[in-house]
């Protein structure tokens, strides 16, 4: 017997239409089906092996438009390519990688594309968008400033606040120019180590593809010890275990390289059924180092006496660092940083939401002063000939990397 056609639609509109479950994050297509946001993608990537599969709904056939992050990813792309034309950079490597990022952005949205309809996300509030003069405070490791504009309102989430183009994270963009304390005072302030720019790469990714080699293994075992993932498809940059792998090979980093091979690698971890030492269990630890040709870490132990053990990944369980249980805590305070250790995970907690109790924050900065420094950032912005362009962070990132070369950092490949 035929079904209802009001009871069909009440089921498409409350169950995803691959796992029929509630959605998460549900992508609504404008043929009216909806799926889970991590359905569409597995599907697309597993059975939609011709080109016309993936753009089309796995129900109806339907086109799929590009994602709004496709989109930007390809005006990004196009600006750059543009850009290099214009300085003209045409025969250098960095324009040959514009134009396979151009040719992959293009493949991406699909050459039948209207040119007007994008998939709309249902994740909620868009993310706030990082002003020009805090873009380039970040840019600089200016703690000091970029705290003050965080703290300046409290009810919106610039912790994970974009750029306005590029759509790149105030942690990714800290993460590339190499500054580990700003990327600390960020996550503790609830960065999220996994946000995407609009090419779908996340800041381990990034920087593996920056030319800043200062503390790149500090940079990264921090984002690791902060649970940053690992995605199959990732993006422009790239964010897959084997992406970075290879990257840290090519680039000498041989022990990161080991890390990053090995499943706890890197990771903040809770001692488990330790029968040896029962008194350990329930403590944390960072597994420092895997030593192959066995399954045993070599971990630090998240105590003032930081002891060093050897464990099987079996005692250990994986405890991703969150604000709220960061294991120790970085302040912040008369312009530089103090690092707090605590013998319990207790004590920090209870450190951490003194700290927010008593209202010891960095001054937030006030509505008159944001708008002054965002007057001056737009009038030396125009006294230089540059204005809020898509190559515009790219640029100042470069600015700063070029003069770091001159110091005699090697530049990487």
């Amino acid at each position: 017997m035929a079904e209802h056609p009001t009871t069909a639609a009440a089921v498409t509109e409350t169950t995803c239409g691959i796992c029929l479950e509630e959605p998460k994050d549900p992508m609504n297509l404008p043929c009216g089906h909806s799926f889970c946001e991590g359905c569409l993608g597995e599907w697309r990537s597993r059975y939609g092996v011709k080109e016309e599969m993936r753009r089309k709904c796995p129900i109806c056939r339907a086109r799929i438009p590009p994602s709004k992050e496709m989109v930007a990813t390809l005006l990004v792309c196009r600006a750059r390519k543009k850009n290099l034309e214009h300085r003209n950079e045409t025969s250098s490597e960095q324009y040959y990688r514009s134009c396979l990022a151009l040719e992959q952005a293009e493949e991406d949205v699909g050459a039948d594309w209207d040119g007007v309809t994008v998939l709309e996300d249902n994740h909620g509030t868009p993310a706030v968008l990082i002003p020009v003069y805090i873009g380039r405070a970040i840019m600089m490791g200016d703690i000091t400033k970029v705290l003050k504009w965080i703290n300046a309102n409290r009810t919106e989430d610039r912790a994970n606040s974009k750029v306005r183009i590029s759509s790149l994270p105030a942690l990714t963009l800290a993460c590339m120019n190499g500054h580990l304390s700003l990327m600390t005072q960020l996550l503790q302030a609830g960065a999220n180590i996994d946000l995407m720019a609009c090419n779908g790469s996340t800041a381990i990714g990034y920087m593996f593809t920056s030319d800043t080699e200062e503390n790149l293994n500090d940079r990264i075992r921090l984002s690791l010890s902060w649970g940053a993932s690992f995605f199959p498809d990732g993006g422009l940059c790239g964010t897959s275990r084997e992406y970075c792998i290879r990257q840290a090979t090519t680039d000498g980093e041989h022990e990161l390289a080991n890390l990053l091979k090995s499943e706890l690698g890197g990771r903040r971890c809770e001692i488990i059924n330790l029968s040896s030492s029962p008194e350990l269990n329930g403590k944390t630890c960072v597994a420092d180092e895997y030593l192959q040709g066995s399954d045993l870490y070599k971990v630090t132990l998240e105590t003032k006496s930081k002891e060093v053990l050897l464990l099987d990944s079996g005692n250990l369980k994986r405890r991703d660092r969150t604000p709220q249980d960061c294991g120790y805590y970085v302040e912040f305070k008369n312009g530089r940083t103090i690092r707090h250790d605590f013998d319990s995970n207790e004590d920090c907690q209870a450190f951490v939401a003194a700290l927010n109790n008593n209202g010891e924050t960095q001054p937030a900065v006030t509505v008159e002063e944001e708008a002054a420094a965002e007057q001056a950032a737009a009038e030396l912005l125009a006294e230089l000939g540059l204005d809020d362009s898509p190559g515009e962070a790219s640029r100042g990132c470069k600015a700063k990397k070029s003069k770091k070369k001159k110091g005699g950092k090697k530049k990487r490949k």
